[in-house]
């Protein structure tokens, strides 16, 4: 019987929150009302709340940001171009949400793909830093946080989704993807996780 599982608590000491793509251009024009308002009234109030509860006890916080890497944008993915996501180098547009208030020392891995994991050195720098414990949140659901959950997964981490601190257009949009990609990862709700966060680091000091 195969004893191997992914339900397993996250370990406090190998453990990193991963915001996807809570930047000014991902909140731009063109969403739907769904989006803003469950961003603004349930999403970023959720991430501020994961911030704090791993910030405390040292836990690596994280942000993807889609940008370019040259003046033209020539890095892009295929898919990129034909989409038309272009989000200039060092622009406002790729700067994370000041609303969620990305402190100095945390790391930007700066995309030009859906998957964080593709098209930056990130699963270089977690590896160095001993993470096995990957919590996910951020934006879109359906698009940039499924491909890290995929992508994570199948490069060996343990990954918790926080179905509340992300979203997308719809809720039925957000809802299948959860459906679609709950064998790859652990589901939590934010409160699910804090608690949970609380009860590995208070049982490690």
């Amino acid at each position: 019987m195969n004893a191997l599982s992914r339900e397993v608590p996250i370990d406090p000491g190998h453990a990193a929150l991963l915001i996807i793509d809570v930047q000014n251009y991902c909140i731009g024009a063109g969403k739907s009302e769904y989006f803003h308002r469950s961003l603004r009234e349930i999403v970023l109030p959720n991430i501020r709340r994961l911030q704090s509860a791993c910030r405390g006890p040292g836990m690596e916080v994280a942000y993807s940001v889609i940008e370019n890497l040259t003046r033209d944008g020539r890095d892009r993915s295929l898919d990129y171009k034909i989409s038309g996501i272009d989000v200039a180098r060092d622009s406002w547009e790729a700067r994370v949400l000041d609303d969620i208030g990305r402190a100095d020392d945390e790391m930007v891995f700066r995309k030009t793909s859906s998957s964080v994991f593709i098209s930056t050195n990130i699963d270089y720098v977690l590896r160095n830093l001993g993470i096995r414990s990957l919590m996910i949140a951020g934006i879109m659901t359906d698009q940039c946080v499924e491909s890290a959950v995929r992508d994570s997964c199948d490069l060996g981490y343990l990954v918790t989704l926080v179905t509340d601190a992300c979203t997308t257009g719809s809720a039925e949009r957000h809802r299948q993807s959860l459906l679609g990609i709950r064998g790859y990862c652990r589901q939590r709700t934010t409160e699910e996780l804090l608690a949970e966060i609380a009860a590995v680091t208070n049982a490690h000091i």
